[in-house]
């Protein structure tokens, strides 16, 4: 044994030596009894010198080896049948717990074969350690099936368009988006990358943030925001080519009841080229969808699209921005539906500024802006700008009907 503990069938033999054989009792062809000094199978009175251990004792160094007989008395008359010795016997190992015959490989030997119980040991200490390992393999499945149930996060509603997300199945607070052990094998993430949403149409994965963390929600899964600095995602270069047309589009939950909150966006340099969330218009809260259109990132040059109001705080809401670079002219549509069209000045086109795709935040003043609070989940970007009847196909759950995104994020 290595780990200490006691296991039936693979403790030490004790101390005690194995016991003598017995033999028949009888009476040579002079009378003498077989007990006599010098007897066939019986030690030597011990003050004889030289004494001889005796028949089937264990030597020392080598305490299961088979000795030949000691010298003996007087010898039998010819033709005398001499009593056969009986096998060794196997040594008494401790008391059991449990009576009952011994396990098998402790059973009798035949005459002459000594018992290898060093093999009989790894064996028993083999099985032992199947034992072991089969049960904590066990413990283990049984506490992250029970980890999963207590921890995973489920919201409800989105792709329903409305309605305040709610928890359908609670537990510990889920871990951050690092670790993300709460899970399903069907992870929106890159496989080994917990941190790495996986772009299921293209190669443009994105990273997030430390304070980023995805929920499974109803109908797949969604990145929470926490407004803060640590609080975003980023793809590693540019996604959208805006000196062309596209389209962006997003389930938005919105858990601020002030400021400016954008989703996404594109750009890391002094200013946006897009973004798209909710912002004051008309001297009201309104989902707005806004280019730029000049270098520098003045205020002066951004063009918006926007709705007539944004949605209660904690309602999901579908955002989908579209850019015509034909018809110079954006437009904004809220849960499949057209809010604003708004033309470009001059048959101007969208400035395109430096840097990636960010999710949850924007660049304004070149400085980090707008960061948003709460749920965004099924992002898609195409290369072509989506008819009316293309984005109500959103609404559905659909990808646009016809149209072939170039990327998109938890829509599984």
């Amino acid at each position: 044994m290595t780990d200490g503990t006691e296991h039936r069938g693979e403790s030490a033999a004790p101390a005690q030596q194995p016991a003598f054989p017995s033999q028949e009792r009888g009476t040579d062809a002079a009378g003498t009894a077989p007990g006599a000094p010098g007897a066939y199978g019986y030690p030597q009175p011990p003050t004889l010198p030289e004494a001889q251990p005796p028949y089937g004792y264990p030597q020392p160094g080598n305490p299961y080896a088979q000795q030949q007989p000691a010298q003996a008395g007087p010898a039998a008359p010819a033709g005398a049948q001499q009593p056969a010795p009986t096998p060794f016997p196997a040594p008494a190992f401790a008391a059991q717990p449990q009576p009952g015959p011994p396990p098998a490989q402790n059973s009798l030997l035949p005459a002459g074969q000594a018992p290898d119980w060093e093999a009989m040991a790894s064996r028993n200490e083999s099985q032992a350690r199947r034992k072991r390992r089969m049960l904590t393999i066990g413990i283990v499945v049984v506490a992250c099936v029970l980890g999963v149930g207590a921890g995973t996060l489920v919201i409800s509603g989105l792709g329903k368009g409305g309605g305040k997300p709610k928890v359908v199945a609670t537990g510990a607070a889920s871990p951050s988006a690092h670790s993300n052990s709460t899970l399903p094998a069907s992870s929106p993430t890159v496989p080994g990358q917990p941190n790495l949403l996986a772009d299921h149409s293209g190669q443009a994965n994105v990273a997030l943030g430390p304070d980023s963390q995805v929920n499974q929600v109803t109908g797949g899964y969604a990145v929470r925001f926490k407004a803060d600095s640590n609080s975003f995602a980023q793809s590693a270069n540019q996604v959208v080519d805006v000196t062309r047309s596209f389209s962006v589009s997003a389930w938005v939950e919105n858990e601020a009841a002030d400021g400016p909150r954008i989703a996404i966006s594109q750009g890391d340099g002094v200013s946006y080229s897009f973004e798209l969330g909710l912002d004051a218009a008309n001297g009201q809260k309104s989902w707005v969808f806004r280019v730029q259109t000049a270098d520098g990132g003045n205020d002066s040059s951004a063009v918006q699209a926007s709705s007539a109001s944004a949605s209660a705080v904690g309602q999901w809401s579908l955002l989908t921005g579209v850019y015509d670079a034909n018809l110079h002219s954006i437009t904004l549509y809220v849960n499949g539906q057209p809010a604003q069209t708004t033309p470009l000045p001059g048959a101007g086109a969208v400035w395109a500024g430096p840097g990636p795709l960010q999710l949850g935040r924007s660049r304004e003043h070149a400085q980090w802006g707008s960061m948003w609070a709460g749920v965004i989940g099924h992002i898609l970007v195409w290369d072509q700008a989506l008819s009316p009847t293309q984005v109500a196909d959103l609404k559905n759950g659909g990808t646009g009907q016809s149209a072939k995104p170039i990327a998109s994020w938890l829509v599984g």
